[in-house]
């Protein structure tokens, strides 16, 4: 008889199944993506302090404040030099009446003269700034306004630029401290070396017309008409 020859049976192998990977909880672009932001965040920050000076960063005035005062008493002389053109003066004589002394030596009209007294008094400070001279144009001055008080003081308004947003100009006080002061008082006061307030005279009267001169023909008259008949 055949011998019935059995198969052996295959051995099912048993896998071990694969564990699974675990996703990091941040991935490679994410921490990328957060060192950019936090340099950024950084390089920001430095700008702002460091960025150059403008009108913004000036020390803003808390309450209304003007550089002069009525403790600095009455004005006797004002004088503005401009870097080029002529310089023009008033000042109030024995009488205490205002009269030209620059460009030239004459009356001056008085209500001019005592609206720009008054702007003196009302410049008013808009912040004060700390900076270079001649970053700020008061390296060369475009006018310097002299300022002489009834007791004798002197003071000196140095005009730089007008600000990055033309609000106001950058003025050096007495050489000193640097202000920012309103745009309208000072251009009031250097409009005076265009304008000298000199005192308006009176428009001079016409001239009489002449009489017509006759033409050469009327002149001369023929000799008959000139003839006298004789009795």
């Amino acid at each position: 008889m055949a011998r019935k020859t059995t198969k052996p049976k295959a051995r099912k192998s048993k896998e071990t199944p694969l564990r699974k990977q675990q996703k990091p909880v941040f991935r490679t672009g994410t921490w990328i993506t957060l060192l950019l932001l936090a340099a950024l965040i950084g390089f920001a920050y430095y700008l702002n302090r460091n960025e150059p000076i403008t009108e913004t960063e000036a020390t803003p005035a808390l309450e209304a404040a003007f550089v002069f005062s009525e403790q600095d008493g009455n004005i006797t002389s004002i004088e503005i030099k401009p870097v080029d053109g002529e310089t023009v003066k008033v000042a109030r004589d024995g009488e205490k009446v205002w009269a030209l002394e620059l460009p030239s030596a004459t009356e001056a009209d008085q209500g001019l003269v005592e609206a720009a007294a008054s702007q003196i008094t009302a410049l008013k400070i808009i912040g004060e700034v700390d900076a270079d001279a001649s970053i700020l144009g008061l390296d060369e001055p475009a006018y310097v306004i002299t300022i002489e008080f009834a007791d004798g003081r002197k003071r000196t308004l140095e005009i730089g630029d007008t600000t990055p947003t033309r609000s106001g100009y950058y003025v050096r006080v007495d050489r000193k401290k640097t202000l920012i002061l309103t745009l309208s008082g000072i251009d009031s006061l250097t409009n005076l070396t265009r304008f000298p307030p000199y005192l308006n005279t009176s428009t001079p009267t016409p001239l009489p017309l002449s009489p017509t001169p006759a033409s050469p023909s009327e002149a001369i008259s023929t000799p008959e008409a000139n003839l006298t008949p004789t009795p």
